[in-house]
């Protein structure tokens, strides 16, 4: 399946961090000629036990590719997540965290079985030309407007994200973007659209890497930026940023999709693995560790299950 020739028996699981190079090193791991890292701690969380999850589920095995966002290994929820899965099934994940757009690329070239993804545009090209099959809705949270507890621009307790960032760019305070193709830019991109705005470089970043990084960066700039609310909320105790705009703005969504990558443009797949994945994040195990993650830890569940929901009738957590 992988142009890199990458083998299905290497070590079970790779967790990898945004970047081109750190992509490459992933994906010369799996081949089985460097030694994966160590999976990330899993924080104690109520796994589901293999008896409650589909029969095809556990019948699947082999290495499965996971490719996802930043956003869903940022925020610890894969760390509980994929062992779920695992406990549940003979599948072994592989799991490359990047931007959605990369993520997308991924499956677009059959670098990957599966997708968890939130950027709904690309998803749709994706779709189209034939790469995917059964994207269906996984689950949802917010966006969030964040910046330098000082607020130079002034946006605090706004409303409207489109004029924060209009007030953003009137006020030429720092902003801090992932410009890594993702699925946050793809919306703060959206959202400067809808204002009518091109960003001047004068006060705009591009970090180019994910969204823990991109906080960070904002952070030591005392900028505003963009983030998900999982990764926001997983990452604020070490940050010198506080929120400015209500989370309850509509246009501040955040949807995430599954998605399999179509064995027939991609025989290598592991079309069974993916298929197992699809069915269990979606199952009613599968979603009570999606609703239950981060209630213990922050009070708030991190991300909405949305399993079996009709889109248009998400709101704000």
């Amino acid at each position: 399946m992988i142009a890199t020739g990458m083998d299905r028996r290497a070590p079970r699981r790779a967790t990898m961090a945004v970047g081109t190079v750190m992509l490459a090193a992933l994906l010369a791991a799996c081949s089985g000629t460097a030694a994966s890292p160590a999976p990330a701690s899993t924080p104690a969380a109520t796994t589901p036990a293999a008896s409650a999850t589909p029969a095809a589920t556990i019948a699947a095995s082999g290495d499965l590719i996971l490719a996802t966002t930043t956003s869903t290994q940022d925020s610890g929820l894969l760390d509980v997540l994929v062992p779920a899965f695992e406990q549940a099934s003979a599948c072994k994940v592989k799991t490359v965290a990047v931007g959605s757009g990369a993520a997308l690329k991924l499956g677009q070239d059959g670098n990957a079985d599966v997708l968890m993804v939130h950027s709904p545009a690309a998803e749709k090209t994706f779709m189209d030309g034939g790469y995917g099959v059964n994207r269906q809705l996984l689950m949802h949270n917010m966006f969030e407007v964040v910046g330098p507890p000082a607020d130079p621009a002034g946006i605090k307790g706004m409303t409207s994200a489109k004029d924060a960032f209009t007030k953003i760019a009137d006020a030429k305070s720092t902003f801090v973007s992932r410009g890594d193709g993702s699925g946050t830019e793809a919306k703060e991109l959206a959202i400067w659209k809808a204002a009518g705005i091109t960003p001047d470089p004068a006060w705009y970043i591009k970090s180019g890497q994910g969204m823990g990084a991109t906080l960070q960066i904002a952070s030591e700039k005392k900028g505003y930026t963009l983030t998900d609310n999982a990764t926001w909320l997983a990452s604020k105790a070490n940050l010198d940023l506080a929120p400015m705009v209500d989370s309850g703005d509509p246009s501040l969504l955040n949807i995430y999709h599954v998605i399999q990558v179509n064995p027939d443009k991609w025989p290598k797949v592991n079309a069974a693995c993916a298929a197992a994945f699809s069915e269990y994040v979606l199952s009613p195990a599968g979603q009570k560790v999606i609703g239950g993650y981060g209630v213990d830890k922050y009070g708030q569940q991190l991300f909405v299950p949305d399993a079996g929901k009709v889109e248009s009738t998400l709101t704000a957590p």
